[in-house]
């Protein structure tokens, strides 16, 4: 009963349950793949997200519920990633985010969410023969909600509105003909909710306080594609693991603070045109497979970037 806040992509994290530039051309240059923008390079874009689901877990009972019908998140992403060196990256995405449910009496929401900002940073880089090449990355993140949005309405919340830091570590290996695998780990901390509310009662207990701990998270993906002149197509599994918290109760609301766990399949295609160059095209679709206190989603995307050169000009 939670809805999708997505990263990066699309949605940021779910709440409930949101290629470098070998030939200069636009590639994903995000927050947890393998590549890097150029140095004195933007790449910049908007994307756009659609993600509905009516089934979830509460806990890890799949059920469905005709008071929310089914849950519906919009979402609209800018993101930049400027290469302030040629070994270091700097990252914003910033998201607008609106849900509604077909059923029940809850409102709509919607509003500005998360503002992340990142540092991604080439740790090494080797060659692998003439086969290719394998090279790590490090990057460090901070979310910070912009707007006074409620978290406590869940799953209709635009988000969990709570700060949060995270390092990952990325592995990539690239072969000469255009495939690629990318393994990358994240741990999330997370800071407290502050609620409307001077109580609350979470994962059998009672808690005389407005202020709600909220559990750390890990997650990893795996991805493998091909990437190659004006396309790149890659598919990827991810696991995201909630490190505490409670599960929703029957025929409750779910909590902030609850476990939102799931695993997820993604396959996005991107290609970049050769006139004007560096402008490229996205589209995307995401389902999630398993879960718990996550609703069964299934998101679809599509996305406008462009790439400017400014050692060009």
């Amino acid at each position: 009963m939670i809805p999708v806040a997505r990263r990066h992509r699309v949605l940021a994290v779910l709440a409930f349950v949101l290629a470098a530039s070998a030939v200069t051309s636009a590639r994903a240059q995000t927050i947890d793949d393998g590549l890097m923008v150029p140095k004195k390079s933007l790449f910049t874009g908007i994307l756009y997200g659609y993600d509905s689901w009516s089934d979830y877990w509460e806990g890890t009972l799949k059920r469905e519920n005709a008071n929310i019908g089914t849950l519906e998140t919009n979402s609209v992403t800018w993101m930049a990633n400027y290469g302030l060196l040629s070994r270091l990256n700097l990252i914003a995405m910033l998201p607008f985010v609106s849900t509604k449910a077909t059923g029940g009496t809850l409102q709509p929401q919607d509003g500005l969410q998360d503002l992340t900002l990142a540092a991604k940073g080439r740790l090494f880089e080797s060659g692998l023969g003439t086969s290719g090449s394998l090279r790590g990355f490090a990057v460090a993140s901070y979310g910070v909600p912009v707007s006074d949005y409620v978290a406590d309405l869940l799953p209709l919340s635009i988000g969990l509105h709570s700060q949060r830091f995270s390092g990952r570590f990325t592995l990539n290996c690239r072969t000469e003909p255009g495939w690629f695998v990318d393994l990358t780990a994240a741990y999330t901390w997370r800071g407290n909710v502050t609620l409307d509310r001077p109580a609350y009662y979470t994962d059998g207990q009672l808690f005389l306080t407005n202020e709600v701990a909220m559990p750390d998270v890990f997650d990893y993906t795996v991805r493998a594609g091909f990437m190659k002149g004006s396309w790149m197509v890659p598919l990827s599994y991810t696991q995201q693991t909630t490190q505490g918290g409670g599960d929703i109760r029957r025929q409750d609301m779910p909590f902030v603070s609850d476990k939102f766990d799931y695993s997820k399949l993604d396959a996005f295609v991107m290609y970049t045109l050769r006139k004007p160059a560096d402008l490229a095209f996205r589209v995307q679709v995401t389902r999630v497979l398993t879960g718990r206190n996550v609703g069964q989603s299934t998101a679809v995307g599509a996305g406008i970037l462009y790439t400017v050169h400014f050692s060009h000009q």
